[in-house]
């Protein structure tokens, strides 16, 4: 990623990235990246800040599962909100439903409207919620509902994108994951029209002086996609690693690689489909579909 990333005309900045570490061999929040960011570089580039999650989905990957992401959102300078390395509470929804529910309401509630706003039965959604313990009372109330549940082990990000898009089976997200992967997902529904209400979860000093440190002093607030990704001029990229619900992963051949991406943006508001073939170096190359 760093290596393209240098190859284009702007001046990043690399607001999400590995976590909060600082200099890492990775792309680290602060990082500036761009042939913009070149010492010495004499042509002005457009201020973009970057997120990036180069691996969304690390345990999928390495267990061959479905759904592991490449993963880069982009905007205008300070369109992405610097999002610390916690838990965000979440609930995303497609655009039917964005108007209809509320984080803080109960479960039974938020499911009722967004079956209203589907005109389906509480008993056709799917609700995808991360498998883990902290989610076991959050499933009781769901199944006490009669919705159907999707756990899954890691991969909030690409459930938040099947959740805006009609015709994936998926109709809500629900539960605890990263923020930073809800800055991602915010980002994502700004080209696709779903919603994302997330907060942060604040429980520790440490917590709140992590927030602070990014210029967060409301724990309390109920952000949006337009709060988390605020920027007029919103790109989102991502790259199928393995087989998922809206791309193939990467799949290699003899002679190259072939790779399902999508690109959104929201100015002027398009989403593409791209499948390309990666050619390797050779004279007598031969290229499969």
């Amino acid at each position: 990623m760093r290596h393209e990333l240098d190859s284009v005309p702007i001046d990043g900045t690399i607001v999400i990235g590995e976590g909060e570490r600082d200099e890492a061999p990775m792309l680290y929040i602060g990082e500036r990246v761009g042939m913009g960011a070149k010492p010495g570089n004499a042509h002005p580039c457009p201020q973009v800040d970057i997120a990036v999650d180069p691996l969304e989905g690390t345990n999928l990957c390495a267990t061959g599962a479905a759904n592991a992401l490449a993963v880069l959102a982009a905007s205008e300078k300070g369109g992405l909100l610097h999002a610390p390395d916690l838990y965000m509470e979440k609930l995303v929804v497609g655009p039917s439903s964005r108007d209809s529910v509320d984080l803080d309401a109960p479960v039974r509630f938020n499911l009722r409207a967004i079956a209203q706003t589907l005109d389906r039965r509480v008993e056709d959604l799917v609700v995808i919620v991360l498998d883990r313990p902290r989610h076991e009372r959050l499933v009781e109330e769901i199944r006490a509902t009669g919705a159907r549940i999707r756990l899954i082990g890691d991969g909030d990000l690409s459930a938040g994108i099947a959740a805006a898009v009609v015709g994936s089976g998926v109709h809500a997200v629900m539960g605890i994951g990263g923020a930073p992967e809800g800055v991602l997902t915010a980002a994502a529904m700004r080209c696709l029209g779903g919603e994302i209400y997330a907060r942060l979860v604040v429980g520790t000093p440490e917590h709140e002086q992590r927030c602070r440190a990014m210029g967060i002093s409301d724990f309390k607030r109920i952000y949006t996609s337009k709060d988390l990704a605020s920027g007029d001029n919103m790109v989102f990229a991502a790259t199928g690693v393995t087989d998922g619900t809206l791309m193939k992963g990467v799949r290699f051949f003899g002679d190259g690689i072939r790779t399902s991406s999508v690109i959104m943006q929201n100015d002027p508001h398009r989403i593409r489909f791209i499948d390309s073939i990666h050619v390797a170096p050779a004279t007598d190359v031969k290229i499969r579909f």
